[in-house]
């Protein structure tokens, strides 16, 4: 009996592609706020960005509506919210005055996006789900917003805080595109019990952010990205203890 070849269906899961233009829709709109000058707007949509590509994915999998489609147009919104963006604001808040070398260095980071989202999405099927290879886009994005958000909040410009936005852009971008291992923390279990601790850790962290939203946002990221550093040297030591041990016993 011959067989028929099955047709891909031509049409689109809604609910998950939603959230995906949701924050393809938030991420040009930090693009363009910060052409207009409004920082804050456009920080604040940066964020928002990375809600809705958190959520996405979750709800694809909830609804199983999981499709290639899906995943290719994620990574395509992803490029602009956390690639592209915050370059933008980065260089129209303040790169922008340091002529070539600020240009360069917004053009850095956009490109380390790219890059970032583009070897994720070749080692998707045969990374370990516990860890990520770099540091991801949309926290790396998070740390470039977040510090422009401080600078915003407590009104602070002048040389130091353009070059201190220079250090921390130059520093996520690179992050992106490093060996350095972050955890992914896919692995959590979010549906599951928790011991009394963690709902109290959760409500200071809830009532930190909401006295100062701007500086516990980005010093918790900073603290994430520096995480990495402390994991990879965590994991090279084992690994050589490791090799040391099997070398004893053959």
């Amino acid at each position: 009996m011959k067989k028929t070849k099955k047709v891909p269906s031509k049409g689109l899961y809604l609910l998950p592609n939603l959230f995906t233009t949701s924050a393809l829709f938030a991420g040009f709109y930090a693009i363009t706020g910060a052409i207009n000058g409004h920082f804050e707007i456009a920080v604040i949509m940066i964020f928002i960005a990375m809600v809705l590509d958190g959520l996405d994915g979750r709800v694809a999998r909830m609804t199983n509506t999981q499709s290639e489609f899906g995943a290719q147009y994620d990574s395509l919104a992803d490029l602009v919210s956390f690639g592209v963006a915050p370059a933008a604001v980065a260089y129209a808040w303040g790169l922008a005055s340091l002529g070539k070398l600020g240009w360069m260095v917004a053009f850095v980071y956009a490109t380390c996006g790219a890059l970032r989202l583009a070897r994720f999405n070749v080692q998707h099927n045969t990374a370990d789900k516990r860890y990520f290879q770099g540091l991801a886009s949309p926290a790396a994005a998070a740390l470039v917003a977040g510090f422009i958000w401080v600078m915003v909040d407590n009104q602070i410009t002048g040389t130091a805080a353009v070059y201190g936005l220079l250090a921390v852009t130059s520093f996520s971008g690179l992050l992106m595109v490093s060996n350095i291992r972050y955890h992914s923390f896919k692995e959590l279990n979010f549906t599951g019990k928790v011991p009394f601790v963690v709902a109290v850790i959760v409500m200071l962290v809830l009532a930190l952010v909401y006295v100062a939203p701007p500086l516990v946002i980005f010093i918790g990221f900073l603290i994430y990205a520096i995480s990495g550093l402390v994991l990879t040297a965590s994991l090279l030591r084992r690994s050589r203890r490791e090799k040391k041990s099997q070398k004893y016993v053959d």
